[in-house]
């Protein structure tokens, strides 16, 4: 039972990392209550790019790299070096997530495009070889699709709702 959900808990690793990073905020908010919805907005946001992207794609660079023949048979692929560029963009994403997380809008911003259109650019491939090879190994048709659509979409809402409201298009904040 505790290796299945272990199992549970890797194989949709970026939903376990959204999730970390949610529970991680509400206990931020918790403990030192905050004075806006901005300021619970901002928690929320911190604790996706720290986990879902910091520790999601640190995650992805492991698997990806060291665990690459095993991860390419989750995804129903045959290995390749493909595998070790995804590792490699993996963990430049996960070092923009780590120093993002306390930093500016616009720093935020920019940790969470880039991930966002390499995963909805993963996602076309995805269903892409859904339907044109049939490929539905569960990296491939399972939660990874799902999350690779639905991750980006959350962190674009905890990212709208944590911006200061009088701060114009265009306008540096610091």
């Amino acid at each position: 039972m505790i290796a299945d959900i272990i199992g549970l808990v890797l194989k949709n690793f970026p939903f376990t990392a959204l999730i970390l990073g949610i529970v991680a905020a509400l206990v931020s908010i918790a403990i030192r209550k905050p004075s806006s919805g901005r300021e619970v907005a901002d928690r929320l946001v911190a604790g996706y790019l720290f986990f879902a992207i910091g520790l999601g794609y640190a995650y992805n660079f492991v698997v990806h790299s060291f665990f690459a023949e095993s991860t390419a048979k989750f995804i129903g692929w045959a290995n390749s070096p493909f595998q070790y560029e995804v590792a490699y963009a993996s963990l430049g994403f996960a070092i923009a997530g780590f120093y993002s997380y306390r930093k500016s809008f616009q720093a935020r911003m920019v940790a969470i495009l880039g991930p966002s259109f390499f995963l909805w650019g993963a996602a076309a491939g995805h269903i892409y070889f859904i339907i044109t090879t049939e490929n539905t190994a569960p990296g491939n048709a399972g939660s990874v699709l799902y999350s690779d659509i639905i991750l980006p979409i959350i962190g674009f809402v905890f990212l709208f709702f944590s911006r200061e409201r009088d701060q114009k298009p265009g306008k540096a904040q610091p």
